[in-house]
C-alpha cells in the first residue's frame, strides 16, 4: 500500500480507534492525567502490544481488521488527552523500505531496493571434486521404499519432468526414484492420519508433495537485517556443508516435523558429497546440518561418518566488545561484524577498526562511542546500528557512510516514538526512499465516567 492509499484508509478514521481509546483511557486514567502524559501501542496483523489487562478483545481487533483490509502492516500510535477529553492519537505506519522492529520503534531502515546482507548474497563456492556419495543407490531405494509402503501411488515421469522444469534444475536421480514409489499426496490418505504417519515412518520425514518442492536460496531464509548483517559465512576445508544462509543447490524436500527442512545438497562443502542430505534449521539464521551422505543412507538410517580433521581456531569473522580492551582483541583484518556492548563500560574510539577491509556491519548501543564521528572513516559499512544522539550527531556532521545498504535506529524501550520516526526519516530521505507515514487524528471523548 502507497502512501496515497494509506492517507485514505480508515485507519485514520477517529471512529475506528474510539472504542480502543475509550479503553485505554479507562486503563492509564493516571498516566494520562500527567502534564505530558501518553499512551503508547502498536498493533500489527498477527499481534499487538497496548497496556491493557486484557489483551485480546474486540477492540483491539476492530483496528486489526483494517490493518487486513488496508494491506498495512503494522500501526503505531500515541495517545495523549486533556482534562476534558480532547484527545490526539499519532500513528505512525512504515513503509515499504521499514521492517518491522521489536518495541515500538521501528527496524531495519532498508536504504537500497531490495538489499540484502552480504551473506544472503553469497554463493556457493565451487567443489571441483565432489561427487556423489558411493552408498548413494538409487535402485536400492527405490525397493526399501516400495517394500514399506505397498500400494503407494507414484509420481509419472511427466509430473517429474514439470517440476524440474518449474525449479530449473534436474533432480538427482534418489530424490526422482523416491516419488517414482510415492508422490506424498496428502488426497492419497484421504484423511487418515496413521496413514500420513506410516509414510513419514517409512521415508524418514514428512515429504513434500513435487508441488511443495523448492530451492532453498538465501531470499527463502527470512531473516531481519539487524541480525542478517552480524552474521557471516563459514566453511572449514574440513567441512561437508558450506556455511551458507541458502544455496541454489540446495532443494528443499521434507519438514523433519519439527519446522526445519530437509534439502538434498549439490553444491556440498570441500569434504561433502553431491546430493547428501542436509537439515536447515528453523532456529538457526544461516548454515546447515549434514544428515546422510545420501538419501539411500537416511532411508536405511545410516548416520553420517564424522570427518577425521579437527577445525584449527580462527579469528572470529563476527565478534562483540564491551570496551576498548576487547575492541581492540576484537579488531583483525578478516573481522566482518562487529557489536558494541554498554555493560559499565566506558565510551571506546573506533581507531581500531579503521582500515579493516572486510568490515562491513557495527552494531553500536547508545553511549557507547567516544566520538560517533569517527564512522566516517569506515568507508566499507553496508549496515551501521547507533542510538538516537550518536545518528543525530552523525547527520548533523554529514558523516552518514555513503555505501550503506540499510540502517538501524537503536532505541531504549521507553524512547519517544515520534522522535525516533522522525530520525529515522531523515535517513530515509537521503537515500530517497519511501517515509513512515506519520499522521494525527483527532476527536473528543468527552468528560463523562472514565469506563468504556
Amino acid at each position: 500500500m502507497n502512501g496515497q492509499d494509506i492517507h485514505r484508509s480508515s485507519i485514520h478514521a477517529f471512529a475506528t480507534w474510539e472504542p480502543l481509546l475509550r479503553l485505554l483511557r479507562a486503563e492509564n486514567a493516571e498516566r494520562l492525567a500527567v502534564p505530558g502524559g501518553r499512551v503508547v501501542g502498536r498493533i500489527t496483523r498477527s499481534a499487538w502490544s497496548v497496556p491493557l489487562r486484557q489483551m485480546y478483545n474486540d477492540d483491539v481487533l476492530r483496528v486489526v481488521d483494517v490493518l487486513v483490509k488496508d494491506g498495512i502492516s503494522a500501526v503505531t500510535f500515541v495517545m495523549e488527552m486533556d482534562a476534558m477529553g480532547r484527545t490526539r492519537l499519532h500513528l505512525l505506519i512504515p513503509s515499504r523500505a521499514v521492517e518491522l522492529g521489536a518495541g515500538f520503534n521501528p527496524g531495519a531502515l532498508v536504504l537500497v531496493e531490495e538489499a540484502l546482507p552480504e551473506p544472503w548474497r553469497r554463493l556457493p563456492d565451487p567443489v571441483p571434486g565432489a561427487v556423489p556419495a558411493p552408498s548413494a543407490d538409487p535402485a536400492l531405494l527405490e525397493r526399501t521404499v516400495r517394500e514399506r509402503l505397498p500400494g503407494a501411488v507414484g509420481a509419472t515421469e511427466a509430473e517429474i519432468a514439470a517440476v524440474e522444469s518449474r525449479l530449473s534444475i534436474p533432480l538427482p536421480e534418489e530424490l526422482k526414484a523416491l516419488y517414482r514409489v510415492t508422490r506424498a499426496q496428502r488426497a492419497d490418505w484421504r484423511g487418515d492420519y496413521e496413514a500420513a504417519s506410516r509414510h513419514s515412518e517409512a521415508v524418514r520425514c514428512e515429504l513434500f508433495e513435487l508441488e511443495g518442492l523448492y530451492i532453498a536460496e538465501a531470499t527463502t531464509r527470512e531473516c531481519p537485517w539487524p541480525y542478517a548483517a552480524m552474521e557471516a559465512v563459514r566453511t572449514h576445508p574440513s567441512s561437508a556443508v558450506q556455511g551458507l544462509a541458502g544455496s541454489p543447490g540446495w532443494i528443499a524436500f521434507a519438514d523433519n516435523g519439527g519446522g526445519d527442512r530437509l534439502a538434498i545438497d549439490l553444491t556440498p562443502g570441500p569434504c561433502g558429497h553431491i546430493g547428501q542430505v542436509i537439515l536447515i534449521s528453523h532456529e538457526e539464521d544461516i548454515g546447515a546440518r549434514l544428515l546422510a551422505h545420501s538419501l539411500t543412507d537416511l532411508l536405511l538410517d545410516r548416520p553420517p561418518t564424522e570427518s577425521g580433521s579437527a577445525e584449527p581456531q580462527a579469528p572470529a569473522a563476527t565478534s562483540f566488545a564491551y570496551d576498548q580492551e576487547t575492541l581492540e582483541g576484537a579488531a583483525h583484518p578478516g573481522l566482518e561484524a562487529l557489536r558494541l556492548g554498554a555493560s559499565g563500560g566506558r565510551p571506546v574510539t573506533l581507531a581500531p577498526l579503521i582500515g579493516l577491509p572486510r568490515l562491513r556491519s557495527l552494531a553500536a548501543e547508545p553511549g557507547t562511542l567516544v566520538d560517533p564521528a569517527e564512522i566516517a572513516a569506515l568507508t566499507g559499512l553496508e549496515y551501521l546500528e547507533l542510538g538516537s544522539r550518536e545518528w543525530s550527531a552523525l547527520l548533523d556532521a554529514d558523516g552518514v557512510p555513503q555505501g550503506l545498504l540499510a540502517a538501524a535506529v537503536n532505541g531504549p524501550f521507553e524512547e519517544d516514538p515520534l522522535a525516533v520516526a522522525g530520525l529515522a526519516n531523515e535517513l530515509l530521505a537521503l537515500w530517497g526512499r519511501p517515509r513512515i507515514t506519520q499522521t494525527v487524528v483527532e476527536g473528543d471523548l468527552g468528560t463523562r465516567a472514565l469506563s468504556p
